[in-house]
């Protein structure tokens, strides 16, 4: 899996700085962007695929709202991400939903197949040739990583998907979700813990099996 494109802190934070001093088209390329970044989180974060263009939305307004209380003491990319998740989070306690949606669909997105890094990790462990039942190997190992991911607690699940998927660090993932650097990095090593658990058999069994 490629790695996640990285921002350009210098870019972002000129575009901030003519955000601030009123420019209304700087803010409109940060929108560009972010824009579907911040909606494929949302989707993580909530059942209702209906409710992300408007909860989208909905960030940007608050982003563009509080952008005068932005200080640059993290990156813009954070900052926004964290509006973004406590925007979700408002949302989905007023309409009390579970905030997890199921990890199968965030395949039907527009941007192509997404392997998490640890999934890649489990299927290096299965295949080392591309022949058919390595193939069907790796994808039952991706349903079996996506099963797994949906029956971790919440917070459990929102950590590693910020971390594997979006490829946000430690310090981002900490300010994204509001909580301590530490208390980020226990999450994700329940998870992984949680997520290997439960694999572990899986690939046992098709260690043992000749292709």
């Amino acid at each position: 899996m490629m790695d996640p494109p990285r921002r350009t802190p210098d870019a972002d934070a000129a575009l901030v700085q003519r955000a601030q001093a009123g420019d209304q088209r700087a803010f409109e390329l940060l929108v560009i962007k972010y824009q579907r970044r911040v909606e494929r989180l949302i989707a993580r974060l909530v059942r209702d695929a209906d409710l992300v263009p408007d909860l989208a939305q909905e960030t940007f307004i608050r982003a563009y709202r509080a952008l005068g209380q932005y200080r640059g003491d993290a990156q813009f990319y954070t900052w926004l991400y964290r509006i973004a998740v406590n925007t979700a989070k408002k949302a989905l306690q007023s309409l009390k939903r579970d905030p997890l949606v199921p990890m199968s669909a965030l395949q039907n997105g527009d941007d192509g197949e997404e392997t998490s890094a640890l999934e890649q990790e489990l299927n290096a462990q299965v295949a080392d040739t591309e022949t058919p039942e390595a193939v069907l190997a790796s994808k039952e190992i991706a349903q079996a990583v996506q099963a797994a991911v949906e029956a971790l607690p919440p917070e459990l699940a929102q950590a590693i998907t910020l971390r594997e998927i979006d490829g946000l660090s430690y310090d981002e993932i900490a300010q994204a979700l509001g909580c301590p650097i530490g208390t980020v990095r226990s999450r994700i090593f329940r998870a992984r813990e949680a997520i290997s658990a439960r694999i572990k058999p899986m690939l046992e069994r098709q260690s043992g099996k000749r292709w």
